[in-house]
C-alpha cells in the first residue's frame, strides 16, 4: 500500500512539513523550518473533503496550540488532489432538528471566529473547488492563494439554504456586497479569473511557486479600500434599493413560498449588513429555521436521493470504445458526451450532412461545457464520423440511437451482429419499445439492454438502463458503472411500455393536450404547472419534445398498456401530419420562430387548482403503477427519476413524496372524483393501497 507521503508527493501538492505529521482527527498539522503552520484538511476514508461538526472540532483544538505558541503564519490547505473541500457534510444537515440546529451552529462560528482572530497571519491555499462551508472557512483567514483551475462558490440555495457559517457578512464585507449576493443567490461557481476579479482571491500561482506566494502573502498581507458602491451599499437607503431590486430578479425565477432561501438572504443583508456581528446571530437564526422548511428537507433528500444513484457496485464498465448508430438529435449528442468524458468514440449514419451536424454539435457542446482548447481539441479527436461504421467491428458498447421503428432496428441489429466482436454490449437508446421485442433474433440477447438517454443528452441527467428477460446481470452493472463514468445518474428499469419516465410523463402531457383541445388557453395551463414549481409547462414541453415523437410515444403505449390513456386529441394528430412539429418546425402549439415562448407564472387559483390535478395525479398515478409493477425498485427510485429526467419540483421531492405529504386517502379520493367527471384514465391504480 502506498504511503500518505508517496500519495502527496505524487500529486505534487505543497503541504510543508504537514505531511510528515500524523493525523489527528480530519487533520495534519507541522511547522515548517520558516516558523510557518500548515493545517492540511484530510478527512479519512473519502477522496473528497466535507466540513463536518468533527472537522470543526478538531480545527479548534488546533487553535488551542496555535494561540498558546503563536506560529509565523499559519497556512490552510486540503491533502486532497480533488480539491479544497466541497461543503458541508449533508450528513449533518440531515440530523440538525429544533433548537440542536442552532446550538451547533454556535459552536461552528466560535471556531471560525478563533481563526479570523488568530494572532498571526492566516491564508487559505485553494486548489480545485472550495464550495459552501469550504469556502467560508477559506473566508476566515486573512488571505486565499488559488492554484490555477480553483473555483468558489455557495451552493446552498440548491438545497433551501443559504450559507451557515458567516458566509453571509464575510463575503458581503470581502467584496463587493452586490458582487457577492449575486454570488450566494445564484448557487453558481466563480473559477479562478472570475474568483480574482471579485477579490475573493488575492493571488493564482501554481504549485511549484507555492511555497513562495505563501511566505510573501504572510509577510506583506493586501490592503483593500472601499469603492464607491461598496460605500453607497454599506449605508441602509442603499441596501433598501438593491434589495428591491434582488427581489425583483428573484421573483422572476422562483416563488419565496417555494424557494424562501434567496428571499431570507435578501432580508439578512438588507437589515443587517453594516453590522457583522447582528448579521452573524441573524445569520445563524435564519439558516435553523430554514432548515425545518419543507423545502430544504426535500432538496436534501434530493441531494441524497443522487447520491445513491451515483452510488453502484464495485464493478467497472470496461467501456472505452462507443460506437453510435444513427447521427440524429439524440445519437450526435451521446457521441458527444462520451467523447467529452474521455471515450473514443465512431457515430456512424447513412448522412454525410447528419455526421457534419453532429461535429458542429459536438464543439458547440464543448463550449457549453467550459472546455478550454486543448481539452476541446482531445475530446473532438476522440469522436470520429464513421460512415461505414466500421468502428462497430472494436467497440466495446454499441448505442442504437435511430427512429422509433423495430424492424428498422432490427435491420440494423442483423448487420451488428455480424461484425460486433465478441463480449461486446449493445444497447437501444428506444424510449417506448419493448426491449423483449428488439431482443428477439438476436445471437447474444444476454448482452442487450436498453440505455434511454434523455434529450439533450448533454444536459439531461438520468439514464434509464433497461433490462429484457435474458439480459445479463453483469451487463447491467456495467452499463451502470458506464452511466456513472460519463457523469450521469442511472436508474433500473423493468422491460415495461414506456419504462418508468415515459410512462407516467405522456399522461402528464396528453392532458395538457386535451385541456386544449377543451379551450383551456396553453398559456394558462403552462403557467398552472410553473406555479407548481415545474420548470417548463407541458405544452412548452411538448413542442420541445417534438409533436410527432409524442404521437409516436402515445400511440406505442396506448397499444401496449392495460390501463386507459389519454385518448390522443385530433389536434396534435393534425398538427403532425401538417408538419408542425414544435420548435424544430418553428411552429408547434407555440410559434418558436422569434425564440422560446415564456408563459407567465401566475394564472387563475381556482384553474390552477383544477389544472394541477388533472395534470400532477395523472403523473403520481401512473408512477404508483410502476411501482407496483416492479418497473423500479423503490418509491425513492422514481422520485430521483422524476426529478432528474423531468424537472419535476424538486422542493416537492418527487410525485410520490408530493402525494404522500398531501396525504394518500386525498389524492386517491380526488383521483376517484376525476374518474367520476372525466372517465376512466383517472381510475386510482390498485398500488396505492400498497404505499399505505
Amino acid at each position: 500500500m502506498r504511503s500518505v507521503a508517496d500519495h502527496l508527493d505524487a500529486n505534487r501538492l505543497e503541504l510543508g512539513r504537514a505531511w510528515e505529521a500524523a493525523r489527528k482527527g480530519h487533520w495534519r498539522m507541522a511547522r515548517d523550518p520558516g516558523g510557518i503552520a500548515w493545517l492540511v484538511l484530510d478527512r479519512p476514508g473519502s477522496g473528497t473533503n466535507t466540513v463536518s461538526a468533527e472537522t470543526l472540532e478538531g480545527l479548534d483544538r488546533l487553535l488551542d496550540a496555535l494561540e498558546a505558541d503563536p506560529p509565523r503564519g499559519c497556512v490552510i490547505r486540503s491533502a486532497k488532489p480533488g480539491g479544497f473541500a466541497a461543503g458541508a457534510d449533508i450528513n449533518d444537515l440531515a440530523e440538525l432538528a429544533g433548537d440542536e440546529a442552532e446550538a451547533l451552529l454556535r459552536r461552528g462560528h466560535a471556531v471560525l471566529d478563533r481563526l479570523e482572530a488568530l494572532g498571526c497571519p492566516t491564508v487559505a491555499v485553494i486548489h480545485g473547488a472550495a464550495l459552501g462551508a469550504g469556502l467560508e472557512l477559506a473566508l476566515a483567514c486573512d488571505s486565499r492563494i488559488a492554484i490555477k483551475g480553483a473555483s468558489v462558490g455557495f451552493p446552498e440555495v440548491r438545497l433551501g439554504l443559504h450559507p451557515g457559517l458567516g458566509g453571509t457578512f464575510r463575503l458581503t464585507a470581502l467584496i463587493a456586497p452586490d458582487e457577492a449576493m449575486t454570488l450566494m443567490l445564484a448557487g453558481n461557481t466563480a473559477h479562478t479569473a472570475k474568483a480574482l476579479s471579485l477579490g475573493i482571491f488575492d493571488e493564482v500561482t501554481e504549485e511549484r511557486h507555492l511555497a513562495a506566494a505563501v511566505r510573501a502573502a504572510i509577510d506583506a498581507l493586501p490592503g483593500r479600500g472601499l469603492g464607491a458602491v461598496e460605500w453607497v451599499l454599506g449605508t441602509a437607503p442603499g441596501r433598501a434599493v438593491a434589495a428591491r431590486r434582488m427581489r425583483s430578479t428573484i421573483a422572476e425565477k422562483v416563488r419565496e413560498d417555494h424557494y424562501p432561501a434567496p428571499y431570507r438572504l435578501i432580508d439578512l443583508w438588507e437589515n443587517h449588513g453594516g453590522d457583522p456581528a447582528k448579521m452573524q446571530e441573524a445569520e445563524i437564526a435564519s439558516f435553523a429555521k430554514l432548515l425545518k422548511t419543507d423545502t430544504a428537507k426535500n432538496l436534501v433528500r434530493a441531494f441524497f436521493l443522487r447520491q445513491q444513484l451515483k452510488r453502484g457496485h464495485d464493478a467497472e464498465s470496461r467501456i472505452k470504445h462507443v460506437h453510435v448508430v444513427g447521427a440524429g438529435e439524440m445519437g450526435r449528442e451521446i457521441a458527444a458526451w462520451a467523447a467529452i468524458k474521455g471515450c473514443r468514440v465512431t457515430l456512424s449514419d447513412l448522412s454525410l450532412d447528419a455526421l457534419g451536424s453532429a461535429v458542429r454539435k459536438a464543439a458547440e457542446i464543448c463550449e457549453t461545457e467550459h472546455l478550454d482548447p486543448p481539452e476541446k481539441r482531445d475530446a473532438l479527436d476522440r469522436m470520429m464520423p464513421d460512415p461505414n461504421g466500421y468502428g462497430a467491428a472494436c467497440a466495446d458498447l454499441v448505442i442504437e440511437a435511430v427512429p422509433e421503428d423495430a424492424e428498422l432496428k432490427r435491420k440494423i441489429y442483423d448487420k451488428l451482429g455480424r461484425t460486433m466482436k465478441k463480449g461486446a454490449i449493445l444497447a437501444s437508446n428506444t424510449s417506448s419499445l419493448r426491449l423483449a421485442v428488439l431482443a428477439d433474433g438476436l445471437a447474444d440477447p444476454a448482452n442487450f439492454a436498453g440505455l434511454h438517454f434523455f434529450n439533450p443528452a448533454s444536459r439531461m441527467q438520468l439514464i434509464e438502463v433497461g433490462a429484457q428477460g435474458a439480459t445479463d446481470d453483469v451487463i447491467l452493472d456495467r452499463l451502470a458503472a458506464f452511466c456513472r463514468e460519463i457523469d450521469r445518474l442511472p436508474v433500473r428499469v423493468a422491460d415495461e411500455p414506456g419504462f418508468l419516465v415515459n410512462r407516467a410523463l405522456m399522461p402528464y402531457l396528453l392532458e395538457a393536450l386535451i385541456l386544449v383541445e377543451e379551450g383551456v388557453d396553453r398559456e394558462a395551463i403552462d403557467a398552472a404547472m410553473l406555479d407548481f414549481g415545474m420548470p417548463m409547462g407541458p405544452v412548452t414541453l411538448a413542442d420541445q419534445i417534438g409533436l410527432d415523437i409524442c404521437l409516436d410515444v402515445a400511440k406505442s403505449l396506448t397499444d401496449q398498456l392495460d390501463r386507459p390513456m389519454p385518448e390522443i386529441p385530433r389536434r396534435l394528430r393534425d398538427m403532425v401530419e401538417k408538419g408542425n412539429t414544435g420548435k424544430k418546425a418553428g411552429q408547434g402549439f407555440y410559434d418558436w420562430s422569434s425564440g422560446t415562448p415564456e408563459p407567465k407564472a401566475g394564472a387563475d387559483a381556482v384553474l390552477s387548482r383544477d389544472l394541477t390535478d388533472r395534470l400532477i395525479l395523472a403523473m403520481c398515478d401512473a408512477c404508483v403503477e410502476c411501482l407496483r409493477k416492479g418497473v423500479v425498485r423503490n418509491a425513492d427510485d422514481i422520485d430521483a427519476a422524476m426529478i432528474f429526467a423531468t424537472g419535476f419540483a424538486p422542493f416537492r421531492g418527487g410525485p410520490i413524496r408530493y402525494a404522500r405529504s398531501r396525504g394518500l386517502a386525498e389524492v386517491r379520493a380526488r383521483l376517484l372524483k376525476l374518474s367520476d367527471k372525466h372517465g376512466p384514465r383517472f381510475r386510482p391504480d390498485e398500488g396505492w393501497a400498497d404505499l399505505d
